[in-house]
């Protein structure tokens, strides 16, 4: 375990605790400070703080990183879509179906099982269960999605997705002939306090959510939009279409009971993904074409 002392001076009142630790622990996002400080590894002034705490004259700021647990997520020799792969990072276009990382009731057959048999690197921010994630799409969301190899690859990704500079538009059938050619939505977006499992817009204990969508095609009971997230909640654009009643089709959490087309899950697909390389400082864009299950349906309702 690393231990670290920090005595904070003039120039140093005032900050956000986590703002600066991520600052001066060189290569921990301040996501990955932010746990540390909810499980009390860090302390101020020998005690457990809060990530928002600001920073007094004097204060003894003590953090505690813990030794990396070894990896047991299994490598599986899973073929990948790989769009783009560098010393530094690797760009997938993610299958319908396929889960982005090990969790309860999915521990094979993951985007990260494949990974480990892939490659020998990916960076160690997220722990043992999630190394080299940066960001998720759901199981049944197709699309492109972006890799760490290194830490210092996935502080800068993860710093660009918080200061929404990260470009990610999505491309989604919906029900109902939408009216509006496009438009913006910006609600809260937090657990549904009727069912935990699922996400809803709140009017409270939720985070600030917001969709920029732009209609692409209308059809008689149906549209497609490219939506553009601003920022990136759980379920943000299956919660958001649904919430102004235009759930997306075939979503089986937040679209409509009865289905006219049999789907593994709803027509929402990543379809651009562009940040700033972490080396190079160049602005990077990848695009996946509308996959086979999106385009057959969309054939369909053209006929």
């Amino acid at each position: 375990m690393d231990k670290m002392m920090f005595t904070i001076d003039e120039q140093q009142t005032g900050k956000r605790l986590d703002a600066f630790l991520s600052e001066n622990i060189e290569g921990q996002s301040r996501s990955y400070i932010q746990k540390l400080i909810e499980q009390e590894a860090i302390l101020v002034k020998g005690k457990p703080s809060k990530s928002n705490y600001k920073l007094r004259m004097g204060d003894h700021v003590e953090v505690h990183i813990p030794d990396p647990v070894p990896l047991e997520v299994i490598a599986e020799n899973i073929e990948l879509n790989i769009v783009y792969e560098d010393e530094d990072l690797i760009v997938i276009n993610k299958p319908q179906g396929m889960v982005v990382h090990p969790a309860h009731g999915n521990y094979t057959g993951t985007i990260v099982n494949a990974l480990l048999s892939h490659c020998d690197n990916l960076s160690g921010i997220n722990g043992v269960m999630r190394p080299g994630i940066v960001h998720r799409i759901d199981k049944d969301t197709s699309g492109i999605i972006v890799i760490a190899k290194n830490n210092e690859a996935h502080v800068s990704l993860s710093e660009q997705l918080k200061e929404h500079s990260i470009t990610r538009c999505y491309n989604a059938l919906v029900e109902g002939r939408m009216k509006t050619d496009e438009g913006t939505i910006e609600t809260m977006i937090g657990r549904n306090p009727k069912d935990r499992k699922e996400m809803a817009v709140v009017s409270r204990n939720g985070k600030k959510a917001v969709t920029h969508y732009t209609v692409l095609e209308r059809f008689e009971s149906y549209t497609l939009i490219e939506a553009r997230l601003e920022t990136g909640r759980t379920h943000q654009i299956r919660v958001h279409m649904a919430h102004i009643g235009h759930p997306i089709v075939g979503d089986p959490v937040y679209g409509y009971k009865k289905q006219k087309f049999h789907t593994e899950g709803q027509l929402l697909h990543a379809r651009i993904l562009g940040f700033v390389h972490p080396r190079t400082g160049e602005y990077r864009e990848f695009e996946a074409p509308l996959p086979e299950y999106f385009t057959s349906i969309l054939n369909k309702i053209r006929k």
